[in-house]
């Protein structure tokens, strides 16, 4: 038998943001994110959890109480739900590497009906949403 074992964590960032429309941008409105992110080991060895735990902790620290639209990424990016969920992929998957950890999947949502996840796309090795 093959086990594979997967962590999840999950963690809340309270920011605001504005939707880039084609007329303009909409409203500022806060949201509390709801984050969920899901490693595995990459080698044999069993993953030191609690530094992966901290990392993402700084990570996302980085992204509470700000107003989105003017916090890199989302300087350039539009910060709607998909966008926000794609640039955290990105940041948390060249962060983890390091620590021997891969990212599986990453879910953003922003609401308790609303979310959206990215997975990692295992014949490529790429991502997808």
């Amino acid at each position: 038998m093959n086990l594979v074992g997967t962590y999840r964590l999950k963690y809340y960032v309270h920011a605001s943001h504005a939707v880039r429309w084609e007329k303009g941008t909409g409203e500022k409105h806060e949201h509390s994110w709801e984050i969920t992110v899901e490693f595995q080991s990459t080698d044999e060895h069993m993953i030191v959890f609690d530094k992966v735990e901290d990392l993402l902790e700084e990570i996302f620290k980085t992204y509470s109480g700000k107003f989105l639209n003017q916090v890199e990424p989302f300087l350039t990016i539009n910060p709607t739900l998909e966008n926000i969920t794609k640039g955290f992929f990105k940041l948390v998957e060249e962060q983890i590497r390091p620590l021997h950890a891969r990212l599986n999947r990453l879910e953003v949502g922003e609401s308790p009906m609303r979310f959206y996840y990215v997975t990692r796309n295992q014949a490529s090795d790429s991502y997808e949403s």
